[in-house]
């Protein structure tokens, strides 16, 4: 991906046969798009209804989400993705509701440790099941996972991944 790309305000971005537009906020960061971009392209084939961007009736919203219809629990979120900063009590308050939803964060260029230990405390004495995920995207992501003509092309063994 050019510099020149890396400058728009929009995206439209291809993986797995769909296509998303990603808009940037003035309020964020160029980064912070492409990780909600990896994160739709990574968990689509898991979730074919993924979408980005959504309220899901939660006091959070999530980055990418992908919604189920339980006949006995009702609409609620399959898959939570949240990109960048994520607080231990943000995290502790949606696991504890959402306890049958699989979660994943996504870091920039970041050491994943504190993050593992963190997510660890805030699961303590819950029980789930659902997996949760922390994925650390390497700097020149952009030009490694995405082609010219938009495609996203990338796979959990070309990042950083733990399931804590």
């Amino acid at each position: 991906m050019t510099s020149e790309l890396l400058l728009r305000r929009k995206w439209t971005f291809r993986a797995h046969g769909k296509q998303v537009v990603f808009v940037k906020k003035p309020v964020e960061t160029v980064e912070h798009v492409l990780m909600k971009a990896f994160l739709w392209a990574l968990y689509l084939p898991d979730y074919l209804h993924l979408t980005v961007e959504i309220r899901v009736g939660d006091r959070y919203k999530p980055d990418v989400v992908a919604m189920t219809e339980s006949p006995y629990e009702g609409r609620k979120p399959a898959f939570w993705g949240e990109a960048g900063q994520v607080s231990e009590e943000k995290i502790r308050a949606l696991v504890k509701r959402y306890r049958s939803t699989h979660f994943a964060i996504a870091k920039w260029d970041t050491p994943l440790h504190p993050f593992v230990k963190m997510v660890s405390t805030a699961l303590d004495g819950l029980e789930r099941s659902a997996p949760f995920d922390l994925l650390n995207f390497p700097p020149d992501s952009a030009e490694r996972f995405i082609g010219e003509d938009g495609q996203i092309r990338v796979r959990r063994e070309e990042v950083e991944w733990v399931r804590v």
